[in-house]
């Protein structure tokens, strides 16, 4: 349904350095940077971008925005969140592991970037297979 998801940024620097190794743990193509200045992580398909807002104001958080990322295993989902926490991000919300509700059993884990923004690694668990 997307094509493409953009966050503002107020330290182009410190993105880089996280969403490196953040997409690095996801084994992502490595940033391009275009002739804006913006980073552009691609990966399945989706395009993922990181820049200065256009009018030059500060860059700002969405309050109750999450930006989500399908991940192929737990463990991937725990890599993912590792290398946010190494690189800056906050771990928020329960730690990494599995939730129950509505959508069947998801592993999810929830960092904050550097600049504030919510994200969210998920790995739908198989209905045949038991919640770790």
């Amino acid at each position: 349904m997307y094509s493409h998801m953009m966050i503002g940024s107020n330290d182009l620097d410190r993105s880089r350095r996280f969403y490196d190794a953040l997409f690095g743990a996801m084994g992502a193509k490595p940033v391009m940077t275009d002739e804006k200045g913006r980073l552009m992580y691609l990966h399945n398909r989706s395009t993922f971008m990181v820049a200065k807002p256009l009018d030059g104001k500060d860059a700002t958080v969405s309050n109750g925005a999450t930006i989500g990322f399908t991940m192929d295993s737990p463990e991937a989902v725990h890599r993912w969140h590792d290398a946010g926490v190494a690189a800056g991000g906050t771990s928020i919300e329960d730690p990494p592991g599995v939730r129950s509700g509505s959508f069947g059993q998801l592993y999810l884990a929830y960092l904050r970037d550097p600049d504030g923004n919510k994200l969210c690694a998920l790995h739908r668990v198989p209905k045949d297979k038991p919640a770790e």
